[in-house]
This record gives structure tokens, C-alpha cells and sequence, in this order.
């Protein structure tokens, strides 16, 4: 009787599913870019299957493969970003002034991180209109909180400093000016009653 050799088991993934898979999480990251792009200029309400496939430079049929609806590719995209900044806020977290790090990671709007904190606002407040947006749109400010309770236990200071954190955020998109990490570590620190 002749032995046959065991079928692989689900678990066992051959080399070609895990390229197309590979390729699958490129494309799928891709097109989230590509909709952060479109948000950064368009706004949130810029976001269709169409204006993201031109973006991404694909079909639209492409992109309701990966994202079936707008709700689905707004997520990914909030999630992408908040994703992002909260392990930017996390590892901040770790030194030995938090709020230092902090501000200096709020100055980052007014330059490089310009892309993020537009996009953020822009699908932050979208999330006030859109329930599935909401959970993803809190992650971040309770890292910022995280931070504040490394210096209070008063939880209306940590809600003041969040508070200050975000006005700062929106104040800087909206000045265009160059920031001061010490003026913003100092306006941090005030606000957590340290100044």
C-alpha cells in the first residue's frame, strides 16, 4: 500500500501565500496613504472609492476589494494614524520628562508632522458624526492622559492638560508658525498646575 504525503494544514502557509499576503498588507497600507493624502487635501469629506483610487492610481474597483465601504477605509485610515501617534506618545512616555518629549512631538505639527495632525483633526472631528470612528479617535488622547499622570494624580489636571495639548495642536495648524518646545512644555506644565 502506497503512503500518501499529508495535505499541509491550514496553519502551514506556503511561501506564496505569505508573498501575497505581503503584497496584500502593501496594497492595503497604500491606499491608506493614499486617502491620508486625500484627506490632507481635500478634508474628510474629499474621501470617495474614487477620489482615493485616483490618488492610489488604481482602480476603484481595487480599493471596494480591500475597503467595502467608506466607513471601513476612514477607520483604517484614523486607526493608521492614531496607531502611529500613540506608540510616538508611549515611548515618550518612558522618559524621564514625559512632558518635555510631548511638547516636543506638539511642536512637530507646525513642520514634519503637519500631514498627521491635519489628517488627524480632519477625521477626529469626523469621528463626532461617525460612531465607528469614535473609539480610534479617543486612543490618542488617553496616551496624552497617560503622560499627565506621571506628574498628577488630579484628574481634572489631566484633563486640563489634555485639553492643552490638543488647543495646542489645532493653534499651531492654524498659525503655521514655527513652535517652541520649551513655550509648549511650559504651557504643558501650567496647566497640570506646575507652572
Amino acid at each position: 500500500m502506497e503512503r500518501r504525503a499529508a495535505k499541509p494544514t491550514k496553519s502551514a502557509k506556503s511561501p506564496a501565500t505569505d508573498g501575497r499576503r505581503a503584497r496584500g498588507e502593501r496594497r492595503r497600507a497604500e491606499l491608506i496613504d493614499a486617502t491620508l493624502k486625500v484627506v490632507e487635501r481635500d478634508g474628510a469629506d474629499g474621501v470617495t472609492h474614487r477620489t482615493v483610487a485616483r490618488e492610489a492610481d488604481v482602480p476603484p474597483g481595487l480599493l471596494t476589494y480591500y475597503f467595502a465601504t467608506l466607513d471601513e477605509l476612514l477607520v483604517a485610515a484614523l486607526s493608521a494614524i492614531a496607531d502611529e501617534y500613540v506608540a510616538q506618545l508611549r515611548e515618550i512616555d518612558e522618559h524621564d520628562d514625559p512632558l518635555a518629549g510631548l511638547a516636543a512631538l506638539i511642536a512637530t505639527t507646525a513642520g514634519t508632522g503637519r500631514r498627521r495632525a491635519v489628517a488627524e483633526r480632519e477625521l477626529s472631528t469626523l469621528a463626532a458624526r461617525r460612531p465607528a470612528l469614535r473609539p480610534t479617535a479617543k486612543d490618542w488622547r488617553e496616551a496624552v492622559a497617560d503622560i499627565a499622570r506621571r506628574y498628577t494624580t488630579d484628574p481634572l489636571s489631566v484633563e486640563t492638560m489634555v485639553a492643552a495639548a490638543d488647543g495646542l495642536c489645532a493653534a499651531l495648524l492654524l498659525d503655521c508658525a514655527d513652535a517652541d518646545p520649551g513655550h509648549i512644555r511650559d504651557v504643558l506644565a501650567r496647566a497640570l498646575g506646575q507652572g
